[in-house]
């Protein structure tokens, strides 16, 4: 199936602006073509005129555009297309209902629970997928060992695909059902989507659902059971909403493009891509795979022309578009992740791993604040960059252009308003003049004056450069945060622009080869015709990995196999075509980081299954990852997948022209370089010879692409006509320690880089369920004063606090000379004190919330004090009624990885000063510091202006109560000339017999937080945002507690209340529910701690979110299926609490309802505020409900909790939270 004789082969890759072609004609030539793929006043569809340009033009004979195409020439059609993925971007899908499990109709609504962008008072998140939900009374529940919950009547127990029991706690009613389902059908919606909880392994229920909807005439039915039959209904959800939004418009666009063909192309073999880069049959292909379609070929094609499987050097995809740049990597075989974020949905299937940033060609340039920054905004198709002449902003490509590196003269004539001029270099440089005359002024304004001005092309050259380090940031995360050496990677490029960066982006990297294919403009399309067609069979399993388990497994695994195998030998493949690869998903027992691991390289044994050592492959490559292993767990199978391939890729003719010693360039230009303008050679790569070195500076230039060749590097065209270029060293430049804002903008994204290496590490490498999964931690590094230069952005009520800890240990412990400082916080679940989970709702001093660590070295003379630190985690236990740590074994796991992530912050900061030295590195801590620092001051200069010219005044106050009445006060005098602000804290109340103490480090991290919420932009958010604030909060305050008071309820709840203040002051939004609503439960065998959402508040232009962390957590919750799964517990309710957010003009959002059922005995404690205070409405808005915490006995009576209890329960007891919601602003 590798190629059709006598035929016309096709592999088509229709983007959202371009579709590219490439044909295999019939004597085993190649050719390629690039089309619109929107031009209705020529053509219906741009597959189609592709087929049928090629065609006409080799054949000489006519195909008219007004008639179907006669397929007798063609062999067989392969195609990527963005369909998909843009009826997801654009919400064009199917109407759609989801029908899922009552009690949780906003379940996909508040998914996670976290807001995807950590500082914007407007949580901004794209809407649901579904326009109606169906909620249908069944339930079933997996059965537990242990379980001491009694029923009076007996419960039907079925048992599930994993081989896991579960019990029928309400049966299905299709009467019911039918009735609802006949509802939506009348109204419309005619796709639906099934969801129902624990269908994953038993999913009877969804199929008696999906037979009557198909017989009541639904034209789509999808089922989260067939769709991805995996745990963890939230991303299973999502993924089948995504099918059943998405499946049809692919059916009506593949209607569409056989329609152009004589026969529908019955007689033509028709693939498509898929997400995880194999094609599968036109008739299968589906919503739920399709989101990568395009991407994928890329990947595919890179890979295969790439890779030396001799050399075994990995090779990094590197896909620079106009909107984003797409990195990928490949080292022999494809990467996969099973859940990944498209537009806002998590889909739950394989992809390959690929990571988008908003870099590209089409990025927006700006100055902010004395920094270079580009994008996330971008100029689009329409109106595009400045230079396309249709009154577009600066962009990458306008600096490209710029700098001379883009040639209008070699450039297709197809810009302006009539589609039929060249490139204007007026445009762009007039823009560029503006925007030099505005950093000019900034510079001249500067009291130092280090820096001189800037001429245009500088200005260009520097946000060149900061595009450059941007695009680096994800490659790096696909590399060094994994455990790779990145410098050990070849950079292969391909898409229109990435061509003009690869040099210097390789450089940057420590990369020393940069490989283009030939057909690097299309290589999309040309990687669907490499690739294999893939069948892939998955089920879910509860298996332990040990020998009593294999013979099972080993059955199952043999049934996937054959069902591949016959899907593709009926497909016309023979055993000889077909290959089988086996992956488990495995995790090591009481952990949630599964992984899907391939025992390829390691073969069976005696101790292992069939199928290959997976103990061995898992084991090996866990340690590669997370640096650790935990020999003594039991490893657990999630799910077994089976993936076959039926190999049916071409093998490409090279064709170059040879026999010429020397190319010779087609013109002399001068391109912009570091050292100024240099002459550069331009050559046509379609005139190149094989084996033809040219020494940079250089351009090559082909019909798709431009490849920049620059000083110091060197390309040569090989033997199949693709350029490899050789990147040298950049001839040493020393940079001084005076402000260069260019440098600036780099040294920000790298100290990012850093802190964000730094979390991947502490995720990958800790073991709890906080860490891991709720990614309750925080990374940032801190400069030689223990002052705060970078965060990740993690958890925002960390950022105080670790720098106050850090400088304690500068000044109060003698640190002598330190250069920088690296430090990781993570939320350990338990250690010690009254309660389990260490968050005790009554305790009244520090000791009774765990062991307690003032100054502890961790790690001497590079070993870790493993002795002396479980010592100080049992402490507790010495105090009356206290325990020490509950889970000792978790506590050090997740210690070392947070040593593990520092000693990666320190090595990459140490790596840092090697290339510029120490003196430089401190420097740039300062500038960006100072920076933020400009930011902030602006901020207050812009709100003082407007706050004069409405009130006459500068000073604003405001002041807010904790539910026992005690009050937080703020009075803020500004200074408009200096940019500067006292915050006073006076007169807010005593410290509190409780433990809502806030220390001072509590209140700085949400000033910090505000403050950076309120400039707006991008910035750093470090020390610098403090230095224009003096803070006074008067000793013996709630918010300034004495040593040893009670503190933990001051972290979780206290701190969302100082927020609530500092923006009622500044009228920046309405309030937010006011806590974190802490809910633990425990027992001497299993505890678990949750945080949950409420509403968010809303502000001047837009309604508040609904069910979502605010402002100082931001950590996800278990899903249902997991919490289910690992505790002794049932969820019988999440949703959303209706009209809770306050009225107004703009609404609050909605808080949410949760009910659990304890199967057994547990000390439940909860810990929550805005029980009796109600969140306040601004400006005229009104307040929102308070939250409601009730005991449901299992005698039926009904108990109010309170906020914060603690309250040891017996089995059949449900707590029910009506968690308070966000008010609303400017009410009618």
């Amino acid at each position: 199936m590798a190629g059709t004789k006598k035929k016309f082969d096709f592999a088509i890759d229709r983007g959202g602006t371009f579709t590219d072609v490439f044909a295999r004609l019939p004597d085993g030539r190649e050719r390629v073509l690039k089309l619109l793929s929107r031009d209705p006043q020529n053509y219906q569809d741009a597959p189609t005129e592709g087929i049928r340009r090629v065609l006409e033009e080799e054949t000489g004979t006519p195909f008219p555009r007004d008639q179907p195409v006669d397929t007798s020439l063609i062999g067989w059609i392969r195609m990527g297309t963005t369909v998909a993925t843009n009826a997801l971007l654009e919400r064009e899908g199917e109407r759609t209902a989801l029908l899922l499990t009552k009690g949780f109709k906003d379940l996909l609504h508040i998914g996670t629970q976290a807001r995807p962008k950590l500082f914007d008072v407007e949580v901004s998140v794209p809407d649901v997928l579904y326009e109606e939900v169906i909620e249908v009374d069944e339930r079933v529940v997996l059965k537990q060992r242990g379980c001491q919950l009694t029923s009076k009547k007996p419960r039907r127990v079925v048992t599930g695909s994993t081989g896991d029991s579960l019990e029928v706690w309400r049966e299905l009613d299709l009467e019911q059902v039918e009735k609802d389902l006949r509802g939506v059908l009348s109204r419309g919606i005619s796709s639906l989507a099934v969801l129902l909880l624990h269908s994953y392994t038993w999913s009877d229920h969804e199929k008696a659902v999906g037979a009557l909807a198909q017989r009541l005439g639904f034209t789509q039915v999808s089922l989260s059971s067939e769709v991805m039959p995996m745990v963890r209904a939230v991303p299973r959800g999502y993924t089948v909403c995504a099918d059943a939004y998405l499946t049809p418009k692919i059916r009506q666009y593949l209607k569409g493009f056989t329609s152009g063909f004589k026969g529908g192309l019955k007689d033509v073999d028709v693939l498509f891509m898929q997400s995880d880069g194999g094609l599968t049959p036109m008739e299968r292909f589906c919503g739920s795979r399709a989101v990568l379609s395009g991407p994928a070929g890329g990947v595919v094609g890179y890979a295969i022309t790439s890779y030396s499987h001799g050399e075994d050097k990995p090779v990094i995809g590197f896909d620079m578009g106009g909107t984003s740049t797409d990195v990928s990597r490949y080292a022999g075989q494809y990467e996969h992740v099973f859940e990944a974020t498209t537009a806002g949905v998590t889909l739950q299937a394989p992809q390959l791993d690929i990571n988008t940033v908003a870099a590209g060609g089409g990025s927006r340039l700006f100055f902010r604040s004395g920094m270079f920054v580009v994008g996330p905004e971008s100029a689009g198709a329409h109106p595009g960059p400045a230079c396309y002449r249709k009154g577009g902003p600066l962009t990458v490509t306008d600096a490209n252009l710029a700098l001379g590196r883009l040639l209008p003269s070699l450039f297709p004539k197809i810009f302006g308003p009539g589609e039929d001029e060249p490139l204007s270099l007026d445009e762009t440089m007039n823009h560029f003049r503006l925007l030099t005359t505005e950093i000019n002024h900034f510079l001249s304004s500067k009291p130092s004056k280090s820096q001189s001005e800037m001429s245009v092309e500088e200005v260009a050259m520097g946000f060149i450069r900061v595009a450059n380090e941007a695009m680096c940031r994800p490659i790096r995360a696909l590399t060094q945060a994994k455990g790779h050496d990145t410098s050990q990677h070849v950079l292969a490029c391909f898409g229109g622009a990435g061509g003009q960066h690869a040099c210097a982006i390789a450089r940057a990297l420590g990369m020393k080869t940069v490989f283009i294919h030939k057909y690097s403009g299309v290589l999309s399309a040309y990687g669907l015709a490499l690739a294999d067609v893939v069948e892939e069979e998955q089920e879910p399993c509860s298996l332990q990995y040990e020998h009593g388990s294999f013979s099972e497994l080993d059955q199952r695994v043999e049934r996937l196999r054959k069902r591949c195998q016959d899907t593709l030998c009926a497909r016309g493949f023979v055993s000889a075509q077909i290959t089988t690869e086996v992956f488990l998903h495995l995790r090591y027992e009481g952990t949630d980081c599964a992984l899907m691991v391939t025992a390829a390289g390691y073969p069976s044994n005696a101790r292992s299954c069939r199928a290959g050592d997976f103990r061995s492959a898992f084991t090996k490559r866990y340690l590669k990852e997370f640096g650790f292993t935990i020999p003594d767990r039991a490893i657990m199978v999630d799910d077994i997948r089976v993936r076959g391939c039926g190999k049916s890729g071409i093998k490409s003719v090279y064709t170059t022209k040879s026999g010429e010693k020397h190319a010779k360039p087609v013109k002399m230009t001068k391109c912009y370089f570091e050292g100024g303008y240099l002459n550069t050679s331009v050559y046509l790569w379609e005139e190149l010879p094989c084996g033809h070195s040219i020494q940079g500076p250089a351009i090559i230039i082909d019909k798709n692409s431009t490849i920049l060749v620059e000083p110091c590097c060197e390309a040569h065209l090989t033997e199949g006509g693709d350029v490899c270029m050789t990147v040298g060293s950049d001839p040493h430049c020393a940079l001084g320690t005076e402000l260069n804002t260019v440098q600036l903008s780099i040294f920000s994204h790298r100290f990012m880089s850093i802190a964000e290496q730094m979390g991947r590490v502490l995720q990958r490498t800790s073991i709890s369920t906080n860490i891991k999964e709720r990614l309750d931690f925080s990374c940032a590094v801190f400069g030689p004063d223990g002052g705060l230069v970078s965060n990740a952005p993690h958890i925002p009520v960390h950022l105080g606090a670790m720098q106050e800890t850090v400088q304690y240990q500068v000044f109060n412990k003698g640190v002598s000379g330190p250069v920088f400082f690296v430090a990781s916080r993570g939320h350990h679940a338990d250690i010690g004190g009254i309660t389990p989970g260490s968050m005790p709702p009554h305790s009244t001093s520090l000791q009774q919330e765990g062991a307690v660590f003032v100054s502890f070295k961790l790690v001497t003379g590079g070993i870790f004090q493993e002795e002396a630190v479980t010592e100080a985690l049992m402490a507790p236990a010495q105090y009356p009624d206290c325990s020490g740590t509950r889970n000792l074994h978790d506590n050090l796991s997740d210690l070392r990885a947070q040593v593990a992530a520092n000693q990666r912050g320190s090595t990459l900061v140490g790596e840092l000063i090697d290339s510029y030295g120490l003196a430089v590195v401190q420097a740039y801590m300062g500038y960006i510091q100072s920076n933020a620092e400009l930011a902030v001051r602006d901020m207050l200069r812009d709100f003082a202006g407007k706050r004069r010219q409405q009130t006459g005044s500068l000073e604003v106050e405001s002041e807010d109560f904790m539910d026992d009445g005690t009050p937080i006060r703020l009075r803020v005098q500004i200074n408009e000339e200096e940019g500067s602000a006292l915050f006073d804290f006076t007169g807010t109340g005593t410290e509190v017999w409780g433990n809502c103490n806030a220390p001072r480090a509590i209140t700085l991290s949400a000033l910090i937080y505000c403050l950076r919420c309120m400039v707006g932009q991008d910035i750093p958010l470090n020390q610098g945002c403090l230095a224009p604030i003096k803070v006074i909060i008067p000793p013996g305050s709630i918010l300034q507690p004495s040593q040893n008071a009670a503190v933990v309820g001051g972290n979780v709840l206290t701190s969302q209340r100082v927020v609530d203040v500092i923006f009622r002051a500044f009228e920046v939004c309405a309030a937010s529910q006011g806590c974190m609503n802490n809910i633990s439960f425990g027992s001497e065998r299993v505890g678990y701690y949750e945080t949950v959402a409420g509403g968010a508040g809303a502000g001047p232009g837009w309604n508040g979110r609904s069910g979502v962390h605010s402002h100082m957590t931001n950590t996800r919750i278990t899903d249902p299926e997991i919490l289910e799964k690992r505790y002794p517990v049932v969820l019988k309710h999440f949703s959303l609490r209706p009209g809770s957010g306050g009225a107004g003009k703009y609404r609050g959002g909605d808080g949410v309802i949760r009910k659990l059922l304890f199967r057994n005995e547990v000390v439940l404690s909860v810990l929550t505020e805005r029980r009796s205070t109600r969140p306040y409405g601004l400006l005229g808005g009104e307040d929102g409900a308070p939250g409601l915490n009730l005991l449901h006995r299992a005698d039926g009576r009904i108990l109010n909790l309170g906020g914060k209890t603690s309250v040891s329960l017996q089995p059949g007891v449900s707590l029910k939270c009506f968690y308070s919601r966000r008010k609303c602003l400017f009410s009618n």
